[in-house]
């Protein structure tokens, strides 16, 4: 059986509580385990309206994508939504 989880973290309309950037992953990651998840996306938004991933996005995408195959899941993108524009990991080679 193949699920796909896709995680929503943003400080507006949250899905999850939202304690922080890192304890939000691990809030959310944490959900793809008990869905038994294979595979997963995440996004979330930058209020300031500029999708550019930070270097902490960066560095928590990262370690969500090691611990994910760990335990086989495979993370397919982060989307930072933005003002005008989303920007895609996976797209800007960040994956």
């Amino acid at each position: 059986m193949h699920v796909l989880s896709v995680m929503i973290a943003s400080g507006l309309n949250q899905t999850i509580p939202n304690h922080g950037a890192l304890s939000a992953y691990v809030d959310t990651f944490s959900q793809v385990i008990q869905r038994q998840a294979t595979s997963s996306g995440f996004l979330h938004n930058h209020p300031s309206g500029d999708p550019k991933p930070s270097s902490a996005d960066i560095a928590i995408t990262r370690d969500i994508v090691d611990a994910a195959a760990a335990i086989s899941v495979k993370v397919h993108d982060h989307l930072v939504i933005g003002r005008e524009r989303v920007d895609s990991f996976r797209s800007l080679g960040l994956l």
